[in-house]
């Protein structure tokens, strides 16, 4: 298993509201369907200001891949895309490889095929 860590600053005039308003509604239940494994979504309260992180697993890169090629085909991930990308200063992402004794959630992978 491994899990991917998306980090992404928001622009001083975006609007964090907007944005996570957009995303949960839009954004959120498209990638949930397809990509599977949603740990979680958060924002920060102190530290690096407008940033969003997330967290997503998966079996393997090879799964990432399949899953995340799937997603950028999907229309209503494009259209949600063209309404938040904007927002967007700076976008990173990990790759992370639990320990053993990581108590993550077993029923994580394989939510949504």
């Amino acid at each position: 298993m491994i899990v991917e860590e998306r980090i992404y600053v928001l622009h001083t005039h975006a609007s964090m509201k907007e944005y996570l308003n957009i995303y949960s509604t839009e954004g959120l239940p498209v990638q949930k369907e397809i990509l599977g494994g949603f740990l979680g979504y958060f924002t920060t309260e102190i530290g690096v200001q407008n940033q969003l992180v997330h967290l997503w697993a998966y079996d393997d890169l090879e799964e990432r891949r399949k899953r995340r090629e799937k997603l950028a085909e999907q229309p209503a991930w494009q259209s949600c895309l063209l309404k938040i990308r904007p927002m967007i200063m700076t976008m990173e992402n990990r790759i992370l490889i639990p320990t053993a004794f990581s108590p993550l959630p077993g029923s994580v992978l394989g939510a949504s095929t």
